[in-house]
This record gives C-alpha cells, sequence and structure tokens, in this order.
C-alpha cells in the first residue's frame, strides 16, 4: 500500500522558497510568472491495512507543521 502527502504552505503564510524561485525565473526571461508555491510531497510504503487514520497522524505529530501547512493524503 502506499501513500502521498502533499504538504504546502498554508495561504498567507509567507513563502520565502517560492518567493525566491519566482525571482529566479524571471532573471531567466520567465516573465509570465506571478507568483509561485513551493511545497513537498512525501511517499510512504505502508504494510496492508494501514489506515487513512494512521496516515493522518503522521501528519499532524510528525509530515506537517500544521499551524502552519496543510496537507493532503492520497492512498492507492
Amino acid at each position: 500500500m502506499k501513500a502521498r502527502v502533499h504538504v504546502m504552505l498554508k495561504n498567507g503564510v509567507l513563502d520565502p522558497q517560492g518567493e525566491a524561485v519566482r525571482h529566479a525565473l524571471g532573471s531567466l526571461g520567465f516573465d509570465g510568472v506571478e507568483g509561485v508555491r513551493q511545497g513537498k510531497v512525501i511517499d510512504l510504503d505502508l504494510a496492508d491495512g494501514t489506515s487513512e487514520a494512521t496516515v493522518k497522524e503522521m501528519c499532524e505529530k510528525l509530515l506537517a507543521n500544521t499551524v502552519i501547512e496543510s496537507y493532503q493524503i492520497e492512498i492507492s
């Protein structure tokens, strides 16, 4: 069983890495980029029968800083 967790900064939280990427893209001639939000993807290989609730608990305790980040879970 596999789970993919997408972690992003919440709206309203400054994203200095995203801003650096936007600036670098402009420097490379990509002028149409008005904003960049950068996040992370975490792929988990799980034992069969691991519940989505368990993955959510992992996110809440370690994988995401829920004060400033949101997350989305995909199970496959």
